[in-house]
Formats: structure tokens, C-alpha cells, sequence
């Protein structure tokens, strides 16, 4: 015969039954979406520096002695796809005046949450270079 305390003892085990799964069933969904931020994350920055990256290259060359707007769109166009590993849509706009080069570059970048299209846009500007003496 069960003393009183098996008894206590087994129904107390009983009444636990199907915690853990319960447990996993909140806590999986959490972990779950905490990681996809993380990965989300990554994305945005690796766009966002890539795309700065690439408007800054634009502006250095745009604003060279002999540089034009032109050459600086297609340094930063070509940064831009040499270096986008998950990221599309590239567009760049450049323009130079007589004191100042700028380029901006706008990258659509790739989402792991569904119906969320994000861009990244980032711009560079370079006081033009000019012979003096």
C-alpha cells in the first residue's frame, strides 16, 4: 500500500504533466522572432553600409579635378552591385557643381518578415577639388 506521501508525490507529477510542451509552445515563437530580428538586423546594416559605402565612392570620384556627375553615378553603381549580396534595386542620383559633388544611393534590401519591403538611402557630398596658386 502507497503511503500518504507517494500518493501526494504522484499527483503532483500528474498535475505537471504537459508543462514542457506548453512551455516550448510560448517560448519557441519568442525565440523564434527574436532570431529573425537579429537576422534582420544584419540585412538593414549590411545595406546600409554598403550603400553609404558606395555613395561615398561616387562622391570622391565626382568631385576629382576632372571628375563629372556621371562618373561618380557609375563608381557608385558599380560598388553598389560588385558588393550586394542579397540586396536589389539599386538606383543612384549624383550631381556636381562648382564647390560640391554629392551622390545618393537608395538599395532595396532583402526582408525576412513577409510584406515588409524595405530601402535604404544614404548620401555622401565632397567639396569639388580645385587648382589653386
Amino acid at each position: 500500500m502507497r503511503s500518504r506521501r507517494q500518493y501526494k508525490s504522484l499527483t503532483a507529477r500528474l498535475r505537471e504533466r504537459g508543462s514542457v510542451s506548453l512551455e516550448a509552445a510560448v517560448v519557441m515563437p519568442a525565440l523564434l522572432a527574436l532570431l529573425w530580428l537579429g537576422m534582420q538586423g544584419a540585412l538593414m546594416y549590411q545595406g546600409r553600409t554598403t550603400a553609404l559605402a558606395a555613395a561615398q565612392e561616387g562622391a570622391r570620384v565626382a568631385a576629382g579635378e576632372n571628375g563629372t556627375a556621371s562618373a561618380g553615378i557609375a563608381a557608385a553603381e558599380d560598388l553598389a552591385d560588385a558588393a550586394t549580396l542579397g540586396l536589389r534595386g539599386t538606383q543612384v542620383d549624383g550631381s556636381r557643381s562648382a564647390t560640391e559633388a554629392s551622390v545618393t544611393v537608395r538599395l532595396h534590401i532583402a526582408s525576412v518578415v513577409p510584406g515588409w519591403d524595405p530601402w535604404i538611402t544614404q548620401s555622401a557630398s565632397m567639396p569639388v577639388e580645385r587648382i589653386t596658386g
